[in-house]
């Protein structure tokens, strides 16, 4: 449709028009340079009946501006901007160098041990304490997760995109989405419940904390967003967004790790001769780092894991490049047409680390590069996200070298599903003590 059509053009989800921006220009234009007019949050239809518009990640207007101040500051004071997330990150990683070791170079499935880590990083921002990788309750939430991003993504997830005001009156994926969201929630509601007992006012010790003291400030306000509701779909948000797309970026980047092992060659090269191998990785190393930089850049690139980002509204009527854009039409970044733009990335549909090194082997900067969207809607949680994959892939490789049942090219990177998220294909791989 772009090489016949342009940048910008109208496509009929079922009854509705939705406005397609192509291109890192574009999309630049629109969600930076028009920030405000296109900061409006577009519908999921199939989680639209969990989230109806609460919690940061689908709110609109004055709520989105108050939960997303909110978490910012909240995620900052407890671990975003400061040393401490560093730490948490570094202390995870090290639990999760024990559980493999323990594996002993058996064949493991490593969805379950990714999501766990990621995972614990937001437990415990969000909820002030991490979970054993054992722990049934853990696991349980993470395969509801895992499930649901699966579900949200299939052939049905797109279907029931075009034709949810019909299709929602049947049996279908959507109602087993629904259920799963609504464990997660009940979990989340038992979990706020003992912060609540054990508040200490003068010394907050997580996100649910802070939102509740908030919640006791405004409780006279009847128009405040800091209710109970915004509180599970808030929290709910943070942890669903913080768990999934990092854990399944880690999971593309091993498996890409299988498949290229002189990549992976490469950076235990690079990890051997700027850390060594009697310390831990820290984020200071990877100014020192390009290549395995470049590759984590390319894993995410690559790996692509939200397609069309998630869907914008205008929130007027808006003058877009000459057309009028019409108040709260649906409008889809496609950020996988920046991703894989030729002009930007040499050879956009193979895995090449080379497009963020520049001649003298340097990291460079990539215009098109916006995995976490851009504009006022952009990832807030894009720090943490970028610690996390940097501190966990090298930890990992410091530690063990990867060996997989099936000869690298055979190894397919086709995803399991390709809708509004992409999930990574399941394997098995063996961590080998290095």
């Amino acid at each position: 449709f772009r090489e016949k059509y342009g940048d910008v053009f109208t496509v009929y989800l079922g009854p509705r028009p939705v406005v397609m921006l192509c291109g890192v220009e574009a999309i630049r234009e629109a969600l930076v340079d028009q920030a405000d007019a296109f900061s409006g949050r577009g519908i999921i239809a199939i989680v639209d009946s969990v989230f109806q518009g609460y919690g940061v990640v689908f709110a609109n207007g004055d709520r989105w501006k108050a939960l997303r101040r909110f978490s910012v500051a909240t995620m900052r004071d407890f671990g975003m901007g400061k040393r401490s997330v560093e730490e948490r990150i570094q202390e995870e990683a090290q639990c999760l160098v024990e559980e493999l070791r323990r594996s002993k170079g058996a064949l493991v499935d490593p969805t379950f041990l990714f999501q766990s880590i990621t995972a614990n990083i937001i437990c415990s921002i969000v909820f002030g304490k991490r979970f054993h990788y054992k722990d049934q309750e853990f696991l349980r939430l993470l395969d509801l997760f895992y499930k649901s991003f699966s579900l949200i993504s299939s052939f049905f997830g797109q279907l029931f995109e075009l034709f949810s005001d019909f299709l929602k009156y049947f049996p279908g994926a959507h109602r087993q989405i629904y259920k799963n969201i609504e464990e997660v929630n009940a979990f989340i509601g038992r979990s706020v419940e003992k912060h609540r007992e054990t508040l200490d006012p003068s010394a907050p010790g997580d996100l649910i904390d802070a939102y509740l003291l908030r919640m006791e400030k405004e409780k006279s306000n009847a128009n405040s967003e800091f209710n109970q509701r915004n509180l599970i779909l808030n929290t709910l948000s943070l942890f669903f967004a913080g768990t999934e797309t990092t854990s399944t970026t880690l999971r593309y980047g091993f498996l890409l790790m299988l498949k290229y092992p002189h990549i992976a060659e490469r950076v235990h090269k690079e990890i051997h001769q700027v850390i060594g191998s009697h310390r831990p990785p820290a984020l200071d190393d990877r100014a020192k780092m390009p290549y395995t930089d470049a590759v984590i850049h390319e894993i995410q690139r690559f790996g692509d894991l939200l397609p069309f980002s998630l869907p914008h509204k205008v929130t007027k009527d808006t003058n877009f490049r000459g057309y009028i854009i019409p108040k709260n039409t649906e409008v889809f970044p496609i950020l996988t047409s920046a991703l894989h733009d030729s002009r930007y990335f040499e050879t956009p549909d193979t895995f090449n680390p080379n497009h963020f090194l520049d001649a003298n082997g340097a990291l460079k900067k990539n215009e098109a590069f916006i995995p976490f969207s851009v504009g006022k809607r952009v990832c807030l949680g894009e720090g943490i996200a970028r610690s996390e994959l940097f501190l966990f892939f090298t930890t990992i490789l410091q530690s063990f070298s990867l060996a997989s049942p099936v000869a690298p090219e055979n190894i397919d990177l086709t995803p399991q599903e390709s809708g509004v998220g992409k999930v990574a294909p399941t394997y098995q791989i063996r961590f080998l003590p290095r």
